[in-house]
This record gives C-alpha cells, sequence and structure tokens, in this order.
C-alpha cells in the first residue's frame, strides 16, 4: 500500500472509532446517569419487546426461509426480493406503512380487536420492530441453508426419511451456527429501532418508549443520561457482533 492508501484508511478508520469513544468523554458516574427514570422502563421494554419480536420473526422466518431456500424460480426469486425491502427502505416509510395498515384509520384496523388498530401501543412496538428486523434473519436464514448439502438430503429422503424429519434432523441442526447469527443481527436491528417505532407507537414511557426513544427524549433534558444508555446500546452491539463473528463460517 502506497502513503496516500494508508492515510486515507486510517481517516476511515479513526472517524469510525473516535465518535464512539466519544460517549466516554467527560461523562460523569455511570451509576449515576442509570439511575435516572427514563433508563429501566425503557431498558425493560426493549428487552421484552425485541424478544416478543424474535420470538415471531424465528417462528415464522424460519419455515419460509427454507422454502425459499428450497426454490430457485421465479415466484421465490420476487418474493426474496419484496422481503429484502424493509431494509432499504427508509424507517420514516416504515412507519407510515404500518400506520395506514394497522393504525386506527388503516385499511386493516377493522380486523385488529373493538377495530381500533393497534398503533401507539406495545404491540405496535413489536410489529415496527418485526417489520425491520425479520428480513436480517430470512436473509441469512435462507443462506445457511443454502450451504447445506443436497446430496445428503436426499440421502436421507431416500432412507425414508419424510421431509419434515430431514429438516428437523439434518437441515437444522447443519445450518444452526447461521440462524443464530442471523437471529443475533435481527436481535441488534429490533433493539436499535426508532424512526418506525416514533412513527406507529408514539413515544409513551412505560408503553411504547424504547432505549433509542428514551435516548431521544433524554438529550434534551440529561445529557449524562442519554450518554448511559447510547453506551448500554453499544456494549450489547459489541457483543453481538463478536458472537456473529465467532458464528459465521469464514472461507478456506
Amino acid at each position: 500500500m502506497t502513503a496516500l492508501a494508508i492515510a486515507l484508511a486510517t481517516a476511515l478508520v479513526a472517524f469510525l472509532i473516535l465518535p464512539l469513544l466519544g460517549l466516554g468523554v467527560g461523562l460523569g458516574d455511570l451509576g449515576t446517569s442509570l439511575s435516572h427514570p427514563l433508563v429501566w422502563p425503557a431498558l425493560r421494554l426493549s428487552l421484552v419487546t425485541t424478544l416478543c419480536s424474535l420470538g415471531l420473526i424465528v417462528l415464522c422466518g424460519t419455515p419460509l426461509a427454507w422454502w425459499l431456500a428450497s426454490r430457485s424460480g421465479r415466484l421465490a426469486s420476487a418474493l426474496e426480493a419484496v422481503l429484502q425491502l424493509p431494509i432499504v427502505v427508509p424507517p420514516a416509510v416504515a412507519g407510515i406503512a404500518l400506520l395506514l395498515a394497522f393504525g386506527r384509520h388503516g385499511f386493516l384496523a377493522e380486523l385488529t380487536p373493538g377495530g381500533d388498530g393497534l398503533a401507539f401501543s406495545t404491540l405496535a412496538v413489536v410489529l415496527a420492530q418485526v417489520f425491520v428486523a425479520a428480513p436480517f434473519y430470512v436473509q441469512a436464514a435462507v443462506s445457511a441453508f443454502r450451504r447445506v448439502d443436497r446430496d445428503i438430503l436426499l440421502a436421507a429422503q431416500s432412507l425414508g426419511a419424510s421431509p419434515l424429519r430431514t429438516f428437523l434432523r439434518i437441515a437444522l441442526p447443519l445450518s444452526l451456527p447461521g440462524l443464530v447469527a442471523g437471529a443475533a443481527l435481527s436481535w441488534a436491528r429490533a433493539l436499535g429501532e426508532f424512526g418506525a417505532t416514533l412513527m406507529f407507537a408514539g413515544n409513551l414511557p412505560g408503553r411504547s418508549q424504547t432505549l433509542p426513544l428514551a435516548i431521544y427524549e433524554a438529550l434534551e433534558r440529561d445529557l449524562d443520561a442519554a450518554r448511559a444508555l447510547a453506551i448500554l446500546l453499544l456494549i450489547a452491539a459489541l457483543f453481538l457482533l463478536i458472537g456473529v463473528r465467532a458464528l459465521t463460517p469464514r472461507p478456506r
């Protein structure tokens, strides 16, 4: 590498790392900052909603990913492309789409209990997280299932194993590291969701105020509390990244 290339690479690394280090610069007592009234209700709500959304994503996304990985037609390709749209759609668009679908005046409002829609509720938080995070798991699961040797699956079926037994006893165990990595990425995306949640579920303490929304509110009142919440999210993201890298198979 030339000196110019090294300088440019160093500048980019410094730009990415220095703001993260800045979270701790000038921070007072972390314990005192974490005692802010916004912190623990938001943390508890984030943990509950992200675990619920992750459960729904894994439960519904695993068979979907297996179907997509087993098909190669135009329908499967089109569906896979559509399922990836929430990754590139701006959060504001996602929030408006959810609001127009499940809000009080949404076209699916009549299907909700009482016909009042699901907006500005804890369930709305879960739906927003599922919408933005599900593609990460499905995409990772499809890739993991496609790496399974088809000859092994055909051998199992030729020995009398049913498709369900083949999936549960062979495909699922072989794909487990990739599924876990995808679930971790999906959970991280749900934990950091902000825009769609704000527009669809609001920012109601104890009801729809997750950690990112609490940071947004604390920034106007107590900078140290906002920093403490940001550090919690940063630590969670760091551990998730380490886990994903450990589980992701590396090319030989």
